[in-house]
């Protein structure tokens, strides 16, 4: 047999070998490791919601839907297995931000904050990414009662925080549009803030994961930084960090455990919470951001800043990143 003959058969059976699925798998582990694709974080373009818990659902509903205008469009009970009675109700800001309240405060001492909610384009995808820089979540995306897609975990402060996708034929998108009155002292929920330990431990979660961006920070003292705003990755929304906090009594949670309403004027605000009947000691004033705001407080010392989202003086401390 003459060498070219040969050389042409040799590669002929090499073609059938490698054509093996086996052969085939053990001539490419031979290789190179394959690259692994990453997983892209989905957009986070908000604050969804705020859960609260309450032991007076009566006085709940006249602070927000008495002196804050807001409308409760809806309501979920106890999933079966898991109890009977009134799971939550909900307090509409607008169509994609909602106050969650609980009727589950049975202990003084219980925090009045629930959980926290971010509004992402794509739960699937936020679940198998956070997966992907190990943040412990969920192996499975289970069925919401309000027909919604969506998640819970757990922040470096044990605080637990939902991913919440709004989904066609949900409670929430079926009302679209709907129960948005002129009594609404604000339309929107500009940011939340919870109770933060360890910043540097915060800031892996939400900077280096998550992609939150530092937008301000200042403290009572130009020295101090006391609280750390940190926009959402997507959105002009923020969650605000309240360092510095030991006391865990839960009067003092209830003022850093808070939402945050924006509003065009705060006089306006004030003057209208106080023609609602509103009795508090506290009056507009001016932050150390440099904004207008004012406290008002529900009956379980959950308090709801209104905030004039522009500054209306020098900031202290930093400048307030745009």
């Amino acid at each position: 047999m003459n060498s070219p003959t040969l050389a042409l058969i040799r590669c002929i059976s090499l073609a059938a070998l490698l054509t093996s699925p086996s052969l085939a798998q053990n001539a490419a582990s031979l290789g190179s490791p394959q690259p692994v694709v990453p997983v892209a974080r989905p957009a986070i373009v908000g604050v969804a919601h705020i859960g609260l818990r309450t032991d007076d659902l009566a006085a709940a509903r006249k602070f927000y839907t008495g002196v804050l205008g807001f409308q409760e469009p809806f309501s979920l009970n106890k999933a079966p297995g898991e109890g009977t009675g009134l799971l939550l109700t909900y307090f509409k800001v607008n169509d994609h931000q909602y106050i969650e309240m609980f009727p589950e405060l049975t202990d003084p001492k219980m925090d009045r904050l629930s959980h926290i909610s971010f509004e992402t384009t794509d739960a699937e995808q936020m679940r198998a990414y956070l997966a992907s820089r190990s943040v412990k979540v969920p192996e499975k995306l289970e069925p919401m009662q309000d027909g919604n897609r969506g998640f819970d975990v757990i922040d470096p402060d044990g605080h637990d925080v939902e991913f919440v996708e709004f989904r066609a034929g949900s409670l929430h998108s079926r009302n679209f549009g709907k129960f948005l009155p002129d009594t609404r002292i604000s339309t929107r929920i500009i940011h939340v803030g919870v109770v933060v330990k360890d910043r540097a431990a915060a800031d892996r979660f939400y900077k280096d994961i998550l992609g939150f961006k530092l937008q301000w920070q200042g403290g009572m003292k130009d020295t101090d930084t006391d609280w750390v705003a940190m926009r959402v990755a997507d959105g002009t929304d923020w969650l605000e960090y309240m360092l510095n906090v030991n006391n865990r009594d839960p009067h003092l949670l209830g003022v850093m455990h808070h939402l945050s309403l924006g509003v065009p004027s705060i006089q306006t605000g004030y003057k209208l919470a106080v023609e609602r009947g509103y009795r508090g000691s506290e009056k507009p004033q001016i932050g150390r951001d440099g904004k207008w705001q004012y406290n008002l407080y529900d009956a379980n010392f959950t308090r709801v800043e209104l905030m004039e989202p522009k500054p209306v003086q020098k900031p202290c401390c930093s400048p307030i990143v745009e």
